[in-house]
Formats: C-alpha cells, sequence, structure tokens
C-alpha cells in the first residue's frame, strides 16, 4: 500500500505530460488546416507574364545597294526610298540619316546616289534639316552599301528559343506539377509585337473618330417614322451565279 500510494504522483505526472503533449499536437494539425501557405511561383503560368511585349526605340533601315559604275537609284530603289519618306510621317521620332560608305570601290557612286536620296525625301515632304547625311567606314572596302534610316517607336518580345528546363520526365517539381513550359507562348507574342501597326495601342487605345452624322440623323429619322432603317440595296443579285442555299 505505501508503494502504490508513493507512485501515484508518478504516474500522474506522466499523464499530465502526455496529456499537454496530444494538446499541443492537436492544435498544430488544426493550426495547419486553417494556414494559408503562399506558393511562390518560380514560372508564371501566363505566357503574357513570361514574354511581356515592350515598347522601345529602334531603327527601320532601309539599304540600297549602289554598284561601282553606277551613281544612280534603280527604279526599285526610288520607290523603296518614297516609301520609306511616307512611313517616315507616319511612325518616325527623328529625323533620316543617309549613311554613305567612304574608302571603299563604289565610294564614289554612293555619294552620287545619297543626293539622289535626299532629293527623293525633299520631293517627299521630308524637311531638308531633318535629313543628315554622314559617313561611315564599311568593313567590306570593295562594296558596302548605301544605308537610309530613321528611329522609331517599335515593340519587341522575346527572346524565343530558351529552353531552361527539360520537358522530359525529371526529377523537376515543374514537371510533376503540369505548368506551361518557359518557351510556350513566345513566338505569340513576338509574332504580335512584329504585327502592331501602332506599338501605342498595347498601351492605350485609340481617340475615337467624330461619328457620321449624315448617316445618324437617316437612321434616326427612319425610327421615328416606323420605317426600317435597313439598307436598301436595288440590284442585290447583280453579279449572282448560283442559288445554292437560297
Amino acid at each position: 500500500m505505501t508503494i502504490a500510494r508513493r507512485a501515484r504522483p508518478g504516474f500522474r505526472h506522466a499523464a499530465l505530460l502526455l496529456r499537454a503533449a496530444g494538446c499541443i499536437v492537436l492544435a498544430a494539425l488544426l493550426s495547419g488546416c486553417y494556414t494559408t501557405r503562399e506558393v511562390t511561383d518560380t514560372v508564371p503560368t501566363d505566357h503574357r507574364l513570361r514574354h511581356p511585349i515592350s515598347i522601345q526605340e529602334g531603327e527601320k533601315t532601309v539599304v540600297l545597294m549602289i554598284g561601282n559604275q553606277r551613281g544612280t537609284l534603280t527604279p526599285v530603289q526610288r520607290a523603296d526610298t518614297v516609301a520609306l519618306a511616307r512611313a517616315w510621317k507616319r511612325e518616325a521620332t527623328g529625323g533620316i540619316i543617309i549613311d554613305v560608305p567612304t574608302g571603299g570601290g563604289n565610294a564614289r557612286s554612293a555619294a552620287e546616289a545619297a543626293r539622289e536620296v535626299q532629293s527623293l525625301l525633299v520631293a517627299a515632304d521630308v524637311p531638308q534639316h531633318l535629313v543628315r547625311v554622314r559617313s561611315y567606314q564599311p568593313d567590306e572596302v570593295k562594296f558596302a552599301p548605301l544605308k537610309v534610316k530613321y528611329t522609331r517607336v517599335m515593340a519587341d518580345a522575346g527572346p524565343c528559343g530558351l529552353w531552361p528546363n527539360d520537358l522530359g520526365v525529371s526529377g523537376d517539381p515543374l514537371w510533376f506539377e503540369n505548368r506551361p513550359y518557359w518557351n510556350l507562348g513566345c513566338a505569340a507574342q513576338r509574332n504580335l509585337a512584329a504585327m502592331v501597326d501602332n506599338p501605342a495601342d498595347l498601351i492605350q487605345p485609340r481617340g475615337e473618330t467624330p461619328v457620321y452624322a449624315a448617316r445618324r440623323s437617316q437612321a434616326l429619322d427612319k425610327y421615328r417614322r416606323g420605317a426600317s432603317s435597313a439598307t436598301a440595296y436595288p440590284n442585290a443579285n447583280d453579279g449572282k451565279i448560283s442559288d445554292v442555299g437560297r
């Protein structure tokens, strides 16, 4: 009886420790159920975030090959020069630069052609003070092209073709989580940047043009009179070659 009575406090102390440990484990499990774990993705899922389109300033260049025995432009080169002048009015951020090669076998012919290029640009309503002629030393001594260029705002994305992770079976957690690979969507973003007419459209919409008031007044007048506002085509069947689907 004396031994049993002396052992009871030890058992009670052990039981209290076990109960405290159980409560701690249970509280940890419950807290884990209600805790939100923040997951940081190294590779964004959205391809627009992986390969964003950047707006930057670049150059548009027209290369004119001038032969040694010819100091004038060909008809195709004249058309290219006039087309560059038209594009300059729409998208340029500065003047036009004409790079003339020096020290090469066609240096004299290129200098004569540069004067013709300058006259074509001025004739195409490009201010003369915005056309600058400068010389450059070509890498190829025998033959070097004449370059006409200007700066503009352009959109670009990429570079594409980067494969930082293996697409096959591997121990990479990205493979087990079935996330899109890095290069997915890069070509689409790059093509969109190359095809956009005005890179500013990717930043903000253009201003609205005034409505066609004459057509709007005519449609509202028909609506007030209860008439059909649809356009009537008097010769709708002209040019018809088949009745299929009629």
